[in-house]
C-alpha cells in the first residue's frame, strides 16, 4: 500500500528526499501486483497549470525512475493557448523543440480520483546533460529553499486559493456572495460533494472549505507544509476541482477577476523556522517582512501576470495595493497572523492567475534578502496598477534580478509582452458594446 499523506509544517530537502525514497518500495510492489496500472507525470508550467504525459506503470518503475522522461523543452517558453513565445530568453528553448528530461518527485505521489491504478506524480526538470532549466517554476522555488537552508532557515507554507464556480458563458452558479454562508451554499451542494469528493481523494490533507464573498465563489484551504508541497498540492486541488466540475457542465474558474470588483487571490501563509523546526519568526519576522514588502512593487508582474491581473487590482475591494503591514488586519498586504508557534505572515498580493511556485520563490527572496540586510522599517509603496508599469518595473529591477535571476526576469517579462500583444491583438464584447454606443 503506498502512504502518500503531507506531512504538516516545514520539513527540509533532505527529509523530503527521504520520503520520497521510502514510497519507491511501496509503488514498486503496488506495480508488480496490478494495482498500479498508469503513472501521469506532471509539471507545472509559466501559467499555473500542469503539462502532462501518461505513461506505464510498468515503464516508469523500470525506466523513468531511473533515466527521467522528455517533454519538449517549449513548455515553459509557451502561451496560454500552447504557441511558443518568441523572445530571445526563450530561444534555446524554441530553437530546436528538443526534449528537456523529467525527473518524478516521488514525494508529491497521489491518486488519481475516479480512475483506480491511476496515480500522479510532479517532476522536476532538467537539460539532458544535467543542467537545471532556470526559468521552471519549480526549479526557481528550489533555488531559493537551498539558499534558505543554507542560511540555517526551511519556510512552512499554506495556500488559499479561491475558485468561481460559473456556467459555460460565466455567469456565477449563484447570485450572491456565500461569505461564510450555510444554506446559501445549498443549490451547490451537489457540485461541492463531488468536490469534496475527488479532492479527499487525493489525500492531501484540507483544513477547511467555506463559501467566499462574491457570486459563485468558494474556498479549499490545504494545511501547512512544506514549501515544494504547498505548491505542488495547490496545483493538484486546481486540477481535480477542474475536473470535478467540468464533468458536471460547469466552468471553476481561477481568474483574478471574474468581473470588475470580485477578486479572487493566492493568499499565502508563511512561517521560518530552523532546520530542526523551532520557529524563527518572532526573531526574524521584522526584516522578512520588511524585504517582502520592500521588494514587493518590483515584483508586481509576478504577483499579478495577466491582463486580467490588474482588473482585481484596481478594483477588488481587499486587493492590496498599499504596501503595509498590520496585525490581524486584512486591509494590510501583509496581515500578521497567528502567535508563538503559529506566528505567521499572510502575504496577499497575488491573484488566483498567478504561478504559485514563482510567488513563493519570490516572498522567500524577498524576505531573505530583508533578513541578510538588516532591514526594518520598509520604504511606503505600492504595487503597480496596470500591466505596462508592472513590466517595466520588473526588467529595469536590478533588485528583482538579484532575487530571482536574469532568466526568470526575462521569461516573465517576455510572457507578460506577449500578454499585452494578445490582448491589443483582441476584439472583446466590451470593445462592440463602447462602439454601438457612438453609433
Amino acid at each position: 500500500m503506498i502512504t502518500h499523506h503531507r506531512p504538516g509544517g516545514p520539513r527540509t530537502l533532505a527529509a523530503r528526499a527521504a520520503a520520497a525514497a521510502s514510497l519507491e518500495a511501496a509503488l514498486r510492489s503496488e506495480v508488480d501486483a496490478g494495482a498500479v496500472a498508469a503513472v501521469v507525470l506532471l509539471v507545472p508550467d509559466p501559467h499555473a497549470r500542469f503539462a502532462a504525459v501518461e505513461v506505464g506503470a510498468r515503464f516508469f518503475v523500470d525506466t523513468v525512475l531511473e533515466r527521467g522522461y522528455g517533454v519538449c523543452s517549449y513548455v515553459f517558453a509557451w502561451t496560454p493557448e500552447r504557441a511558443a513565445v518568441a523572445a530571445p530568453v526563450f530561444e534555446p528553448y524554441t530553437d530546436t523543440y528538443g526534449d528537456l528530461r523529467l525527473r518524478p518527485d516521488l514525494a508529491t505521489l497521489a491518486p488519481l480520483p475516479g480512475e483506480p491504478g491511476t496515480w500522479l506524480v510532479v517532476c522536476g526538470v532538467e537539460w539532458p546533460d544535467g543542467r537545471p532549466v532556470p526559468i521552471a517554476p519549480r526549479t526557481g522555488l528550489g533555488d531559493q529553499l537551498r539558499a534558505l537552508e543554507a542560511a540555517g532557515l526551511v519556510p512552512s507554507v499554506g495556500l488559499e486559493h479561491e475558485v468561481t464556480f460559473t456556467g459555460a458563458d460565466g455567469t456565477p452558479l449563484v447570485p450572491d456572495g456565500l461569505d461564510y454562508a450555510a444554506g446559501g451554499l445549498d443549490p451547490l451542494r451537489p457540485l461541492l460533494a463531488a468536490v469534496r469528493s475527488d479532492v479527499d481523494a487525493l489525500g492531501l490533507g484540507v483544513e477547511s472549505r467555506r463559501g467566499e464573498c462574491h457570486p459563485g465563489q468558494y474556498e479549499s484551504v490545504l494545511r501547512h507544509r512544506d514549501a515544494l508541497a504547498a505548491c505542488d498540492d495547490a496545483m493538484l486541488q486546481q486540477l481535480v476541482v477542474r475536473r470535478a466540475a467540468a464533468a458536471r457542465g460547469v466552468r471553476a474558474g481561477y481568474l483574478a477577476a471574474e468581473r470588475a470588483g470580485a477578486g479572487s487571490s493566492c493568499h499565502v501563509h508563511l512561517s521560518l523556522s530552523d532546520v530542526d523546526g523551532q520557529p524563527r519568526f518572532p526573531a526574524l519576522l521584522d526584516q522578512f517582512v520588511a524585504g517582502v514588502l520592500t521588494a514587493a512593487p518590483d515584483l508586481t508582474a509576478i504577483w499579478a501576470p495577466t491582463w486580467n491581473s490588474y482588473v482585481r487590482l484596481r478594483t477588488a475591494p481587499f486587493a492590496p495595493t498599499d504596501l503595509r503591514a498590520g496585525t490581524d488586519d486584512r486591509t494590510a498586504a501583509v496581515r500578521i497572523a497567528g502567535a508563538g508557534d503559529s506566528l505567521r505572515i499572510e502575504a496577499r498580493f497575488a491573484g488566483a492567475d498567478a504561478q504559485p511556485h514563482l510567488v513563493v520563490a519570490a516572498l522567500l527572496a524577498a524576505g531573505r534578502w530583508g533578513i541578510e540586510s538588516g532591514l526594518r522599517s520598509p520604504r511606503p509603496g505600492r504595487l503597480h496598477d496596470t500591466p505596462w508599469a508592472a513590466r517595466r518595473a520588473l526588467d529595469e529591477s536590478a533588485l528583482a534580478r538579484k532575487l530571482l535571476g536574469d532568466g526568470l526576469v526575462d521569461a516573465r517579462v517576455a510572457l507578460l509582452d506577449e500578454e499585452l500583444t494578445s490582448g491589443l491583438e483582441t476584439v472583446t464584447d466590451w470593445q462592440r458594446r463602447r462602439g454601438d454606443r457612438r453609433a
